[in-house]
């Protein structure tokens, strides 16, 4: 039997990635019931590949007994397109496909706090003005409280 390819998802986060793993589903039927890869073998190992512009880098093979599970892959470089794979085998089964390769760009520190910084500025700016709309309207220059002498208009 050859151990399908996983389930992948990859989602962003600063100077990491957040990867979300499915195991395969199995063609086995116990009293009626799929079983799944954790029923039949009580352990798995899966393995992560991970390409980047530096070069393909195998991650140590890792063991899972849960059916879904996230694992973070830290000390990225911020801004980096990574593309990864994950293969999964069994002690007793070594067949495997691997997933597809599914790619992402690492977030970054700062792009994370520049929507922080974009809106405190836009609320700066907003107040600057309203402070000077208040200052012209005090002075009377628009929406005068009073209405000129008639010999001054």
């Amino acid at each position: 039997a050859i151990l399908g390819p996983p389930e992948v998802n990859i989602t962003s986060c600063p100077n990491c990635l957040n990867v979300t793993i499915k195991l395969p589903a199995s063609h086995f039927r116990q009293k009626g019931k799929l079983l799944s890869l954790i029923d039949i073998y009580e352990e798995l190992y899966y393995d992560i590949t991970l390409k980047s512009q530096d070069g393909e880098h195998k991650r140590p093979r890792q063991r899972t007994t849960e059916e879904v599970f996230s694992v973070v892959i830290e000390e990225l470089y911020p801004s980096r397109n990574y593309c990864l794979s994950v293969g999964v085998t069994a002690s007793l089964n070594k067949n495997s496909v691997p997933s597809p390769w599914k790619c992402v760009t690492a977030d970054s520190e700062a792009q994370q706090g520049y929507h922080e910084v974009a809106v405190a500025g836009a609320v700066c700016v907003s107040l600057i003005i309203a402070a000077v709309l208040k200052c012209v309207h005090a002075a009377g220059f628009i929406f005068p409280k009073f209405s000129l002498p008639q010999t001054l208009v």
